[in-house]
Formats: C-alpha cells, sequence, structure tokens
C-alpha cells in the first residue's frame, strides 16, 4: 500500500481532523496544511480545522494567509483531543516546534525534516526531498484530487519559497512538482506575494544583524537583538549569505523568552544542521538540514541577566559565536566586516 493509500485509510476512519502547523508556520507549512484539507474534504471528511502556535511575524507568511483566505485556529484555542484525527504537517514531534504537548500522539505526521517522530499509524518523512509541499503534490495526483487554482498557487508558492527560488539545494522532485502545479496556478497572486511588504520591526532587526555581525574566515554570526519579529531572523540570515566570500551564517535573537536561532549554509562541506546540534543541543535544542537549520535555548541557562536585555544579549553572543565557531572548528579570531 502506498503512502497516500496508508493515509486515507486513516482518514475514512475518522469522522474530524485537526491538521496542526509547527509554530510560526511558513507557506511550506500552510500550504501542506492546505494539500491535506483538501484531501480529508475529497474523502468526505467535512469536520477539518487547521491550527498553528506562535505567530505568523514574517511578512509573506501574513500575506500568504489573507491572500489564500486561510481559516485558522490557535492551538492554545482548540480541544485538539476532540477530534477523531490529529495530523502534523512540516514537523513530526509533539513538544518540538509545537504548542503541542510532548505526550501527544498524532495519528499522521507527514514531513520532510530529519527528526524521527514517535510510533504513529502514518509516517511519512522523506528528508532526501526539499519540501513537504513536493510530496503533497505526489498525494494530490496519486490520489486524483482536483487542484484547484487556489491550492496549485499555494504549494507553488511554496515550492519557491522553501528553496529560495530554487537556487537553495532543490532536488528534481521541487521542480517536478512545480512543473505540475504551473499550469493550474495563478502568477498574479504569486507577484502579489512577492511584493509583500516588510515591516518596521523586520527591517530594525535585520539592519541590527547587519550591525553586530562577526566572520571567522567565511563563517559568520549576528545578532537582531530582541525582537518580536521572529520571522526577521531567518530573513536575516538569508541576507547575510549574500555577502561576498560568506557561505554560513548563524542568526539569533531574543524572542517571547528564548533564544532562536537560525542557519544556514551553501558551502558542501558543511552540514549546518548537524553544526548546530553539536554547539547547542546541550543548552537547548537545535538542528536541521545541510543547507538550514534552526534551534532555542530558553533564557533560564543564562541565570540572573535574564533581566537586563544588555547584559544578556552580551552573554548570549559571547557564548553563542564561541559554541557555533567551535561546532565548525574555526580558529579564536574574529574580523568584522
Amino acid at each position: 500500500m502506498s503512502r497516500a493509500a496508508e493515509l486515507v485509510e486513516v482518514l475514512e476512519t475518522a469522522d474530524s481532523l485537526v491538521i496542526v502547523c509547527h509554530d510560526n508556520p511558513d507557506p511550506d507549512c500552510l500550504a501542506s496544511a492546505l494539500a491535506l484539507e483538501a484531501i480529508a474534504l475529497d474523502h468526505s471528511l467535512e469536520d477539518v480545522a487547521i491550527v498553528y502556535g506562535g505567530d505568523l511575524t514574517h511578512q509573506q507568511n501574513r500575506a500568504f494567509v489573507n491572500v489564500f483566505s486561510l481559516s485558522l485556529g490557535r492551538v492554545s484555542e482548540v480541544a485538539v483531543d476532540d477530534y477523531d484525527c490529529l495530523a502534523f504537517v512540516d514537523h513530526s514531534r509533539s513538544g518540538v516546534n509545537t504548542e503541542v504537548p510532548a505526550n501527544v500522539v498524532p495519528d499522521i505526521v507527514v514531513d520532510h525534516h530529519p527528526v524521527e517522530p514517535a510510533a504513529v499509524p502514518v509516517a511519512d518523512i522523506r528528508t532526501e526531498y526539499g519540501a513537504t509541499a513536493t510530496i503533497f503534490v505526489e498525494y494530490l495526483a496519486e490520489l486524483d484530487v482536483e487542484l484547484t487554482t487556489r491550492l496549485a498557487s499555494a504549494l507553488l508558492f511554496a515550492l519557491h519559497r522553501e528553496r529560495l527560488d530554487f537556487v537553495r539545494s532543490p532536488t528534481r522532485r521541487e521542480y517536478e512538482a512545480a512543473l505540475a502545479l504551473f499550469p493550474d496556478a495563478d502568477l498574479e497572486i504569486l507577484g502579489q506575494l512577492y511584493d509583500s511588504a516588510f515591516s518596521p520591526g523586520t527591517l530594525d532587526a535585520i539592519g541590527r544583524a547587519i550591525a553586530s555581525r562577526k566572520r571567522r574566515g567565511s563563517s559568520m554570526v549576528a545578532s537582531v537583538g530582541k525582537t518580536a519579529e521572529s520571522a526577521a531572523i531567518p530573513q536575516a540570515a538569508d541576507y547575510l549569505l549574500n555577502l561576498e566570500g560568506v557561505d554560513t551564517v548563524l542568526v539569533y535573537g531574543i524572542v517571547d523568552g528564548r533564544v532562536r536561532l537560525s542557519g544556514r549554509s551553501i558551502d558542501p562541506r558543511v552540514h549546518v544542521g548537524e553544526v548546530l546540534t553539536e554547539g547547542f543541543d546541550g543548552i537547548g535544542t537545535a538542528g536541521g538540514h545541510p543547507d538550514m537549520a534552526g534551534g532555542r535555548i530558553e533564557l533560564g541557562l543564562f541565570g540572573d541577566e535574564a533581566d537586563d536585555t544588555e547584559q544578556l544579549l552580551s552573554l548570549v553572543d559571547s557564548r553563542l559565536t564561541r559554541r557555533f565557531f567551535d561546532a565548525l572548528n574555526l580558529e579564536r579570531e574574529n574580523r568584522q566586516q
């Protein structure tokens, strides 16, 4: 039995489905949730809810929700246990990058990140894929679910953003999925999403990252400081990776009482997910792909300084910078650029 058939088999035993996006969901996660909703509705499961945790701070994520008229609930405001079937898309473990408690076990997991889930009835984790949306494009084709303009456009935009317009290590499958979606997608809608504006807070945070950057060889660490714009952290990492001679970047910031990390690398010799795991797994949770990764660290680790923003940032900067460069086996010689 194929993975798509296994998915349908589980859905057909349920009367209701709640699809949980990871915290601060991006287009890959949101489009995958839309695709799973379409599959469920196509198989006569009418009670379907999509929920998320965290915030939609990235300007394109907010625009995505508005343009496609997504009806989203908050994990904290929905009784997940009241649904017959619980699905995770673009993440795989309760309590990790989700507000769903760690003791809750989903029925369905579809993801492309290298994290092993707990034992669940359907777990389709394809780390060799560049996007979760790609998996759902294959599901939709196999199950002969109608590819509406809305769904095709959402999935196509997700593929573009997850692989940074196909310049960040896409696989052949992402190109094939995009080709399958293209005839039904509305390119004007994609243009609207690309034209979505930065918020002032995001622009300020990226500016702080530029000003605070520290470089060793071709690697760089930068801080966005304390911010409410969590999406500014990966955006700053993507931006700094454009600096001439830089191929590996870590950007961090303090958001909602914890340190958030975002790593990027275009060096084929560097697996930035493993670098972040080695550098920070002992003090927080971190990991990801060869080219992109993330993590978070609770502020309690930094003791009394947690109430003094300047001292806290100074302490976080010294510890995180050292750990990151040590994980890359770089000599302790900073140079500002």
